[in-house]
């Protein structure tokens, strides 16, 4: 007869069926898990931080480019001017020069609240400014703003920038001319992300200006060109415009003098 022994055979787990390597993963996942949603958290508070150090970087640069747009000269000068032709007892000419200053005045402040506007905005700006200083300039100063037909007048970029320059041209380049002077605008396609404003003048150039204004004028012209450099750097780092920002002396290119303001705005970022 035979006789049925029972014998007890444990088998030990592998080291990856162990308890304690479960237990082990277990606690790895949640960790990596937790690590992950704390590293993501982190990345967008500080984006967020990001974000809200440059709309405070921007909102200090468009008050300060605000200021350097009411120019305080140029108030002090058209105000004289409507005061001018009120002792003249030209009605229709002091009328007609205070209501294109309260005009610019509305449009300084609406357009400076708003981080973009229209190519027909900028246009209505620009063309409002030269019109005064036309006034002020009498038959010295002539003015013409061309738009590219590809190019929609609807189409949005950065304010605050451009009037700064057409008044440096017209107070530093034109303003120490004998003759007439003729400031050019053109805002011209280059694709559809990309586009171009041109602002030539024929005055004395950049680098005789320089010279003339070392003790004085040149102050107000160095501290509107940084505001200018200060918004274009803020607005490349905002990852919403590349804008390239050159300025040329016109007789060291040409036979003429004067000076040019090219401004190309490439689009990152749909508005």
């Amino acid at each position: 007869m035979v006789k049925i022994i029972d014998i007890p055979i444990n088998i030990l787990p592998l080291w990856w069926q162990t308890s304690w390597f479960i237990i082990a993963v277990l606690l790895i996942s949640i960790i990596l898990i937790a690590f992950t949603f704390w590293y993501i958290e982190k990345r967008i508070r500080l984006k967020k931080n990001k974000k809200l150090i440059l709309e405070k970087q921007m909102a200090h640069v468009e008050l300060k480019a605000l200021r350097s747009q009411m120019n305080p000269h140029f108030v002090h000068n058209s105000l004289n001017a409507i005061q001018y032709y009120i002792q003249r007892n030209e009605v229709e000419l002091s009328e007609d020069y205070l209501a294109k200053f309260s005009k610019l005045i509305r449009l300084f402040f609406e357009y400076s609240r708003k981080q973009n506007i229209t190519i027909e905005n900028e246009i209505s700006l620009l063309s409002n400014y030269l019109e005064i200083e036309k006034l002020r300039f009498e038959d010295k100063l002539a003015f013409n703003i061309l738009v590219d037909e590809k190019l929609e007048l609807e189409q949005l970029f950065p304010s605050m920038i451009l009037q700064p320059i057409v008044e440096n041209a017209v107070n530093h380049g034109l303003f120490h001319k004998n003759k007439k002077g003729v400031i050019g605008i053109k805002f011209m396609y280059v694709n559809d992300e990309t586009f171009q404003v041109v602002i030539e003048d024929d005055g004395i150039g950049i680098n005789k200006a320089k010279k003339m204004n070392k003790y004085t004028s040149k102050k107000d012209q160095s501290r509107s060109s940084e505001v200018i450099q200060e918004r274009i750097d803020l607005l490349r780092q905002s990852n919403k415009w590349d804008i390239n920002y050159q300025i040329e002396d016109l007789s060291d290119i040409t036979n003429t003098t004067g000076t040019r303001v090219t401004l190309t705005y490439k689009q990152l970022e749909s508005l």
